[in-house]
C-alpha cells in the first residue's frame, strides 16, 4: 500500500477532527489526540512506537484484538497502547479469522515498531 493510500485509509478510519496521528512504512498509527503547541509530532510517535511496537512474547505486548471496520474493508488491530492501531486489508490476507489478523497486525506492528519509518503526519492542532 503507497503512503498516500496509507493516509487516506487512516483519514476514514479516525473519528474525530481534532486528532492528530502519524503513520509508519508498515500501516501502524499512533494516534496523538492532544499534542499540545509545538510538539513534533513524529518524534512524539516515534517515542511512543519504539516503547509500545515491538512484540515480546508472554508480555501485554503480544496481546491483541482486532476490529472490523463497517465500512470495510478490512480491520484494525489493537494491543496494548489505546493509540497505536495497524491497518491490515483484505488483500493482505487469506485467513479472515480473528487470529489470523490479530496475529499478521501483530507482526507488523512489531516490523514498524523496529524500523520507526514515519511516512506521514496528520496535524490536526488548532493553527
Amino acid at each position: 500500500m503507497s503512503e498516500q493510500d496509507l493516509a487516506g485509509t487512516w483519514r476514514r478510519i479516525i473519528r474525530g477532527d481534532s486528532k492528530s496521528w502519524v503513520v509508519f512504512a508498515h500501516g501502524t498509527c499512533v494516534v496523538l489526540p492532544d499534542p499540545g503547541p509545538g510538539v513534533d509530532l513524529a518524534a512524539q510517535a516515534v517515542d511512543i512506537l519504539r516503547e509500545y511496537g515491538p512484540v515480546h512474547a508472554g508480555s501485554p505486548a503480544g496481546d491483541f484484538g482486532t476490529v472490523t471496520l463497517d465500512p470495510g474493508p478490512g480491520w484494525v488491530v489493537y494491543g496494548h497502547h489505546n493509540d497505536v492501531l495497524t491497518y491490515v486489508g483484505p488483500d493482505e490476507i487469506s485467513d479472515s479469522s480473528d487470529l489470523a489478523v490479530g496475529l499478521y497486525g501483530r507482526r507488523k506492528r512489531d516490523q514498524d515498531g523496529h524500523e520507526l519509518d514515519v511516512v506521514h503526519v496528520e496535524d490536526k492542532r488548532p493553527r
